[in-house]
């Protein structure tokens, strides 16, 4: 869970430095490749090695183990008195434990007539953003359970009487100091951002798509890329002198974007994301490819077909560079130094395609259209299990939402049990509450889910 590098106060060791330590550790390895040789003779695509199973530890590595201590009070110490200690922590370890022992309870939060929640972002430990198929930026306050629309900002051809593209809100992002959100302007052909925290708008990016904008990614605090359904890729700028000047009215620009170019082999750019530790940015398109470019120059780099390519809807990627793709019947597991397939991770259950995917340490969240979210262990190589019960995996199930009836629905769908899709999910910084929302999968019904793990 934790690790805090101690020094001695008076001695040559500290507290936490008894020999008896190494041989624990040395029978818990042992115990740990027994328990593996007893699994089923069938290999394994995937398989990792814990430092801790080598047996040929030096002195040094010895030495490193027995002055760090691995209880959580110590690394609280250490840290209430900003000591120089080295401490860091498990990410995900606040999460997992959630989960494995089934204390998320769902809140449902009710949003009337708004229709099918797309995307959405922890602004801080009290707020939400989220945008809709229906147009709509909203913030929920977990606290107050009080809803807000931020009003969409209108670019030069909504001015000029331009027609109108109604698609909804596909994309919210923040930038890595958290300062500025990116998100759909009121026509969805173009982007809007606006500052942190207090919403207030920055500029409108205009004219660089003729289709509905599906996703964006930040590079950085001033760059932005989107991604359309008309297969270009943009890129923006972002200037702190757009939003450090202050007005009583509140204003903001119009903007151009740097570059505009063609997403080449591609047909309707669906996801994008930012590969930090590789420096370049992933584009899956509907056509079930693959697209890598620089982001430095950029410059598409290559394409690669998917194994499948239907219903490639969501794009996610790890620290590490690992990328996972949701497809219509599992999660495609990439290595991003290849593109090569790592593993396909099944959706365990019939027709139930993969709409949003996320990383949390080591643990992959994917939420379905059968409105049920799973969780992966990439280290286990399984779902999740349950602490609770062993013989089952970890999953959550939303509820209902709401539909609003009209005549396909009466005449068809009447009896058939509703259940919704999860189109977005997000964690808090801490890992211990979840939000999910989304709505009916039928294009054709109108409806809407959210609710929030805790």
């Amino acid at each position: 869970m934790s690790k805090t590098r101690m020094f001695p106060v008076y001695g040559r060791t500290p507290s936490c430095s008894v020999s008896s330590r190494l041989e624990e550790r040395r029978n818990k390895a042992k115990a740990s490749r027994l328990e593996h040789n007893r699994r089923s003779d069938k290999p394994e695509d995937f398989i990792t090695y814990e430092d801790s199973d080598s047996d040929e530890e030096t002195a040094a590595m010895q030495k490193e183990i027995l002055n760090s201590s691995y209880n959580f009070v110590d690394y609280v110490k250490s840290r209430e008195m900003f000591s120089k200690n080295t401490t860091s922590v498990i990410s995900d370890y606040g999460s997992r434990h959630i989960l494995t022992h089934e204390m998320f309870r769902e809140t449902p939060i009710t949003l009337g007539n708004m229709n099918k929640v797309f995307c959405s972002q922890w602004l801080s430990d009290r707020q939400v953003v989220f945008g809709t198929k229906c147009n709509k930026l909203m913030v929920y306050n977990v606290v107050t359970h009080k809803l807000d629309q931020i009003p969409s900002l209108m670019s030069r051809r909504d001015n000029l009487g331009a027609e109108q593209a109604h698609c909804g809100i596909h994309s919210v992002q923040i930038n890595p100091s958290r300062t500025l959100l990116a998100t759909g302007a009121r026509n969805t052909c173009d982007i809007a951002v606006y500052r942190l925290p207090t919403l207030d708008p920055v500029c409108v990016g205009e004219n660089a798509h003729k289709d509905w904008v599906f996703d964006m990614c930040w590079l950085d605090d001033e760059f932005l890329v989107s991604g359309s359904r008309d297969t270009k890729m943009a890129l923006w700028r972002i200037t702190p002198d757009m939003f450090e000047s202050k007005t009583d009215v509140p204003m903001y620009h119009h903007i151009s974007a740097i570059s505009v170019k063609d997403c080449r082999n591609s047909q309707r750019v669906r996801a994008l994301t930012f590969n930090k530790s590789y420096e370049e940015i992933a584009a899956l398109s509907l056509n079930g490819y693959i697209h890598i470019w620089n982001a430095e120059t950029f410059k598409q780099k290559l394409s690669r077909k998917l194994p499948s390519s239907q219903e490639n809807v969501c794009l996610a990627v790890q620290e590490s560079g690992l990328y996972a793709i949701g497809c219509r019947s599992y999660t495609l597991l990439l290595d991003c130094r290849t593109l090569q397939a790592v593993k396909k991770v099944s959706s365990r259950y019939s027709g139930c395609g993969i709409r949003s995917a996320s990383f949390q340490g080591d643990v992959l969240t994917v939420g379905t259209g059968l409105g049920m979210l799973m969780f992966y262990d990439l280290k286990a190589g399984k779902y999740l299990d349950s602490s609770i019960n062993s013989s089952r995996t970890v999953v959550l199930k939303a509820s209902k939402g709401y539909v609003f009836p009209d005549d396909e629905f009466v005449d068809n769908i009447q009896n058939v049990k509703y259940v919704p899709a999860i189109y977005t999910h997000c964690y808090d910084t801490s890992g211990t509450r979840l939000f999910t929302a989304g709505g009916p999968l039928p294009a054709t019904l109108t409806g809407n889910y959210a609710g929030l793990w805790q």
